[in-house]
């Protein structure tokens, strides 16, 4: 996910973006912990765009911007 697409979003979906991919982290990590994970790049993948998710919901609330 690019930031771009996510400047788009309204803050309420990226809320709710941020909740659904971390249960997608939670479950990536117990099917990497049990060798289910063939490809383990999601993980990293993954992490990123929950920051880059968490940093434009930060931006917002310090501009006091509310889309």
């Amino acid at each position: 996910m690019k930031s771009a697409e996510i400047t788009q979003m309204s803050t309420a979906e990226i809320r709710q973006r941020i909740s659904e991919e971390l249960e997608n982290l939670t479950t990536l990590r117990f099917k990497h912990a049990s060798s289910q994970l063939d490809n383990t790049s999601q993980l990293g993948k993954l992490k990123k765009d929950i920051a880059r998710l968490n940093t434009v919901l930060r931006q917002r609330e310090l501009s006091g911007e509310d889309k």
